[in-house]
């Protein structure tokens, strides 16, 4: 059975660039158990009902700006599996889950960006999903948890996003107090998943240290995608930090493993 995972996407740049954190994404995709498919939930794709891929090829989405021309010449060719689609679809109409194919949408670079990085190769079929960051916790818990069968079937779930994502940090010049706010609001969070205290998770924006502004109300859809990949995991409710790093001292690079 393969875990579920939650993996920092980081800048658009940890596709192409040498950094200690794309390293680490490629020793992971080398390390790990080669899952034959992969379910992907990704921070930039948000809709109001939950959206699967069932497309055969992707095609790319460049959105961000600002970037070196390289980073939009970086194609990623995976594939779907349309069966798969059908059978995700499906977990989620037995949970009672509204959802709707995409039959056409691209992969964004919440997808591409670490899906590079670990499987260069784009040969592992894939399957797109979108977040819902107006949902309450419980309710993105839930739809992951509609889908943790699919672990058995060696089917890797993986949650995109940043746990600590807000832009506003970068202009404060006291870059101790940013790294300090950064580092307390992710060691509550990692100490309160090891727990498996989903009840004090849920309620993040009023317990966690600096919650609403390491998750800023316009920012939630980068953490969110967590509550999906931890749903994954409920029948095995165990959590392994793989990695912790920051970028510019306020955003995190974090990658669990769950199950």
């Amino acid at each position: 059975m393969v875990p579920s995972l939650f993996i920092a996407h980081g800048s658009p740049m940890v596709a192409i660039e040498d950094s200690e954190y794309a390293r680490y994404l490629e020793e992971l995709g080398r390390t790990m158990s080669r899952p034959k498919a992969i379910v992907l939930f990704s921070a930039h794709w948000e809709s109001g009902v939950q959206m699967v891929s069932e497309i055969s090829a992707y095609s790319m989405i460049y959105d961000f700006g600002g970037f070196p021309d390289e980073l939009y010449r970086v194609v990623y060719p995976a594939k779907g599996d349309l069966a798969l689609s059908r059978r995700v679809q499906q977990l989620l109409s037995d949970a009672g889950i509204e959802h709707r194919a995409e039959l056409k949408r691209g992969l964004d670079h919440g997808s591409w960006t670490i899906l590079r990085r670990m499987y260069p190769d784009a040969d592992i079929p894939l399957i797109a999903m979108s977040v819902n960051p107006d949902l309450k916790p419980e309710e993105q818990y839930a739809i992951g948890k509609a889908l943790a069968s699919l672990r058995a079937e060696d089917v890797l779930v993986i949650g995109s996003g940043v746990t600590v994502h807000n832009f506003g940090l970068f202009g404060v010049r006291d870059r101790d107090a940013v790294k300090a706010l950064a580092l307390g609001f992710e060691n509550w969070l990692e100490a309160r998943m090891k727990e498996w205290d989903v009840d004090s998770l849920y309620r993040y924006e009023e317990l966690a240290p600096y919650g609403k502004v390491a998750v800023p109300p316009q920012g939630k859809e980068h953490f969110v995608p967590i509550f999906y990949a931890m749903g994954a995991a409920d029948d095995s409710r165990s959590v392994t930090t793989l990695h912790q790093s920051l970028m510019m001292d306020a955003f995190t690079n974090s990658v669990y493993r769950f199950g």
